[in-house]
């Protein structure tokens, strides 16, 4: 067995048979948390996590009491760093080894992070057997509002949370947001393969076949890999970072099978298994209020359409909903994200839920909600107002004018003015349900449709091994 293998079955220990986070946590736990290394330029917060990693387990003796963990933070941040994805790393060792981890961690993000080209780390240290109420409580704040970093300074100075910054420290905040999200509920795994340095930039060599093979094998657990509608490879990004391409899933054993699967031909770095909320929808968990939307706020929204539907040139569909008290918001569904048609086909009255962010508004535009999934839950009645059916042949008659009557124009039946018009149910085009994007307008933390019923309802701790690889 390789070194690194042999390494990575101590992350096993004391993880199994614990019926609670925090029951895994003493006064030898340490909570890392990092946050924007990396920007539009290169560099990538989960690759520092990677390396942190293989320097734990190699130097030190310390134990691994969960997986990395790979947070999602609000995706409507408009300073957010390219995925809005922070990292936390959850050990317990003795106070030497502490040290020299917060030492190397330090070191390294300093010395590896794309600070000067737009990034702004923020690294933190908790010690302690048990995460503070309001640390966790910031966490989940942090999936749907925005956060000041004033606000990150009060709580780390409150709760004993030892930090580190570079450039404005704004990443002080999802750094603070990854060590307080416990993901004892709902959560995903992803399987990480990193390029070697020199790699870095040059084109991602993907055998799109066997992309597409495993997406039909490992569904519905794997998501994500391939759009089958628009013929698009989706685990690979296309910049300058080091990751070369991420699978992810319901468990930690089938990402890594997966990514195994891919027998990528380029001579990788490393790979490294998360837990993550990626594809969980944890960002729209917040129920926004029309009464004070906030710019930026991500959540959801139970309303009635209050201003029919329209397509502007592009395909986007714009209409307005209100709530109980009558009080309007506009909404848009863009054309990308392959609902625009569905929005169409809403009418005033209809019931339905909103999940989207709050964009800001501009000196043309008001706030309007963004939509990321429509759900329809209950469709008015459209009725429709129509000439007369012919006795003679059961044609629809043409109306002579007002007060005039009616002629068929077929047979030349006429009937008198005193004849009503009917009254018409009109067939809906629309039936109450779930609309969520096309899998290429999917963000990190959009819930795939077949994940609705897969979602865990608690964090599971039956698993044998630590899947994660380092080769």
């Amino acid at each position: 067995m390789a070194v690194r293998e042999r390494l990575l079955l101590a992350l096993t220990h004391n993880y199994n048979k614990l019926n609670h986070m925090s029951s895994v946590f003493n006064d030898e736990s340490l909570h890392i948390g990092i946050d924007d290394t990396d920007s539009p330029f290169g560099k990538c917060t989960t690759h520092l996590a990677f390396k942190i990693t293989e320097y734990v387990l190699e130097r030190t003796g310390a134990d691994f009491i969960d997986y990395p963990l790979l947070i999602r933070l609000n995706p409507n941040i408009p300073w957010k760093t390219r995925g809005n994805g922070a990292v936390c790393l959850r050990i317990k060792s003795d106070p030497q080894d502490q040290q020299r981890i917060t030492e190397f961690v330090k070191n390294y993000v300093e010395s590896n992070s794309a600070t000067g080209s737009g990034a702004n780390p923020g690294v933190v240290f908790f010690r302690g057997r048990q995460l503070p109420d309001a640390l966790v409580e910031f966490s989940k704040r942090a999936m749907f509002d925005v956060i000041s970093k004033q606000d990150a300074i009060k709580l780390a100075a409150k709760s004993g949370v030892e930090y580190f910054t570079l450039g404005n420290g704004r990443g002080l905040v999802g750094a603070l947001a990854a060590i307080g999200c416990l993901l004892d509920g709902d959560h995903t795994f992803e399987a990480i393969a990193y390029r070697r340095p020199e790699n870095c930039g040059t084109e991602r060599m993907i055998n799109v076949n066997k992309v597409i093979e495993l997406s039909k094998k490992t569904f519905p657990y794997t998501f994500n890999n391939y759009d089958f509608d628009n013929r698009r490879v989706l685990i690979a990004p296309h910049g300058v970072d080091p990751v070369f391409c991420g699978i992810r899933g319901e468990n930690a054993d089938i990402v890594a099978s997966s990514l195994r699967s891919l027998e990528i031909q380029e001579k990788a770095e490393g790979c490294m298994v998360y837990r993550s909320n990626q594809g969980t929808n944890m960002h729209l968990q917040n129920e926004l209020k029309l009464s004070e939307p906030k710019s930026f706020a991500s959540g959801y929204l139970r309303c009635k359409v209050s201003v029919n539907p329209s397509k502007v040139q592009g395909g986007h569909a714009f209409f307005a909903v209100e709530n109980d008290h009558g009080q309007s918001f506009p909404a848009a569904v863009y054309e990308p994200t392959g609902l625009t048609n569905v929005a169409s086909l809403l009418v005033q009255g209809d019931t339905i839920e909103l999940g989207g962010g709050v964009r800001k508004p501009s000196s043309k535009h008001p706030k309007i909600l963004n939509v990321e999934y429509l759900l329809v839950l209950e469709l008015v009645n459209v009725v429709g107002i129509h000439n007369p059916l012919c006795k003679t042949c059961s044609k629809r008659m043409k109306s002579e004018g007002k007060g005039k009557g009616f002629q068929c124009k077929h047979c030349k039946s006429r009937e008198p003015p005193t004849v009503q018009k009917e009254i018409v149910n009109v067939p809906r085009k629309i039936l109450p349900g779930l609309y969520i994007p096309t899998p290429k307008a999917h963000r990190h933390l959009t819930k795939p449709l077949h994940r609705y019923g897969l979602e865990k309802k608690y964090l599971a701790r039956n698993c044998k091994s630590f899947p994660t690889v380092l080769f």
